[in-house]
């Protein structure tokens, strides 16, 4: 008699969804915006700004509305951690060492996974903003984007941060809002300098995030701390930034 084997993501996503969805489906209250950008089969490439730990599970929930399953680059810190590494390697998520001869690794990891047809998002600020503003892009995205031949879809991601950030103590509060942007997919020009495609990805997703927040359903003094509220008017463009690190 045969043996039926699954690969380790065949499991872990069944779980996680089992554990996570209810909570993201019926905990949160969302508002989700051109998410027709993200093609229901076939290669995409997701570039999103990065305010809470919780982002890669609230940019899980907007792809599983187009039925497709995420796989991240992230820093291979987050692979040592006890408990979390054990699922991010049976996931087949990418672990990114940043800074040396190893991100080329990533680098043909992620462009694999795309030549499969799959969806693979990167945050491109490389850690979390703690103001909470989109900051400078490091240029891997756009290195990943020019090797794979792909466009940068820009994610804008905003409410999460409300419940889980860094510097702050967890708030779970129920039904907190959570807004996603979906812009249009972002072409690669042919030659282009990396940091000035780097640029250009960084406005796509800061022109989301503006859009995430003026959708926000909830405005300050609403019975809540305001310290999480950013307008529309203060998401930074950043320009080309020194150095190019991946």
């Amino acid at each position: 008699m045969g043996c039926v084997c699954y690969r380790p993501v065949d499991v872990v996503y069944p779980v996680a969804k089992t554990v996570f969805w209810p909570w993201l489906r019926f905990g949160l209250r969302w508002t989700v915006e051109g998410e027709e950008h993200i093609p229901t089969s076939g290669p995409v490439l997701l570039a999103s700004n990065h305010a809470s730990y919780l982002d890669p599970l609230t940019l899980a929930y907007v792809t599983n509305l187009r039925k497709r399953r995420v796989r991240y680059l992230a820093k291979v810190e987050l692979f040592e951690k006890r408990g979390l590494g054990v699922l991010l390697r049976a996931a087949h998520q990418i672990p990114v060492q940043r800074g040396t001869t190893d991100s080329a690794s990533a680098l043909a990891a992620a462009i694999d996974a795309l030549a499969r047809g799959e969806c693979v998002a990167v945050f491109p600020e490389g850690t979390i903003s703690t103001d909470l503003e989109p900051m400078r892009g490091k240029s891997g995205t756009a290195r990943l984007a020019q090797a794979a031949s792909m466009p940068v879809v820009p994610v804008g991601l905003w409410g999460s941060h409300r419940i889980l950030t860094k510097g702050r103590k967890p708030k779970f509060l129920w039904r907190i809002p959570q807004t996603a942007v979906v812009g249009e997919p972002i072409e690669m020009k042919p030659g282009e300098h990396v940091k000035d495609a780097t640029d250009r990805i960084m406005d796509g997703v800061t022109e989301c995030v503006a859009r995430a927040r003026t959708l926000y359903p909830e405005q300050p003094g609403e019975g809540h701390d305001d310290w999480w509220w950013r307008g529309p008017e203060t998401v930074r463009a950043h320009q080309r930034r020194e150095g190019g690190a991946a």
